[in-house]
């Protein structure tokens, strides 16, 4: 039922968007921390949808690995992360003459994140493939055609073995290219 609600609640922002005026943009990205092609397209004039994927640096899950008691823990790892942002500063940040082309504000967000199977890592995964999905409150920036993200929040995370957790603040940061922007 709660995936039939969140599939509903996008659809509908999606047959609404049609009728407003489009503030966000779609844009493509090539991003450089977590090396990643994404895909960001307007749902509605104040949210968007972000399609990341690539192979990047992420820290291990305590439930979901063994090992890696010492040192930085790592995994490599091919990813997907999906996020839905709604973006609340971008009349306020226009009304003042502030950037906002490239999606360029601050958001909220609903982000998913899946990863496969390790590239390179130095403990040993319950299981090859985990995801993690929680809230976010971030900051997005385009310089030029250099693009910004930080995002922040709690994430609960689990793997196709039936372990999970919980993880009070997860942060991501990204630098990247904005490639192509359309309005």
């Amino acid at each position: 039922m709660k995936k039939f609600t969140l599939i509903f609640f996008i659809c509908w922002a999606g047959l609404v968007s049609a009728q407003e005026e489009v503030a966000t943009e779609t844009v493509w990205r090539l991003n450089f921390i977590n090396p990643g092609v994404e895909f960001e397209t307007p749902v509605s004039s104040l949210s968007t949808f972000s399609t990341n994927f690539g192979i990047g640096y992420n820290g291990s899950y305590p439930e979901l690995t063994f090992g890696g008691d010492t040192g930085i823990v790592y995994v490599i790892a091919p990813f997907l992360d999906i996020q839905y942002k709604h973006f609340y500063n971008l009349d306020k940040r226009n009304a003042v003459g502030k950037n906002v082309e490239e999606n360029s504000g601050n958001f909220i967000s609903a982000r998913i994140v899946a990863r496969g199977s390790s590239i390179a890592d130095n403990v040993i995964r319950k299981s090859d493939f985990d995801f993690a999905i929680g809230p976010t409150w971030g900051i997005q920036r385009a310089f030029g055609k250099i693009h910004f993200l930080f995002d922040v929040g709690p994430q609960f995370y689990f793997d196709t073995e039936g372990n999970n957790g919980f993880w009070l603040l997860m942060a991501q940061l990204n630098i990247g290219l904005n490639l192509y922007s359309k309005r």
